[in-house]
């Protein structure tokens, strides 16, 4: 294996938007380095649930229906 090929695989500190932190091995930075997270799955809403919108609600043509229905073709 060729030497220096790798990165250097060492453990950092990662710091959650709560305020709590947990230990893991990276290669971001260098030994005892702090990554402060700006967004965590106890903040951001694809993990809470918040922020959901109903995206079919009655489906394509009922939605097309409840906006057009009252178009008709007049003839003459």
């Amino acid at each position: 294996m060729k030497k220096d090929a790798h990165p250097d695989y060492h453990f950092i500190t990662v710091q959650l938007t709560d305020g709590s932190s947990f230990q893991t091995r990276s290669t971001y930075g260098k030994e005892g380095d702090t990554l402060a997270l700006d967004i965590d799955p106890s903040s951001h809403p694809a993990w809470t649930g918040g922020n959901q919108r109903l995206l079919d609600s009655g489906g394509r043509v009922a939605q097309f229906n409840k906006r057009f229905g009252g178009l008709t073709l007049k003839k003459g």
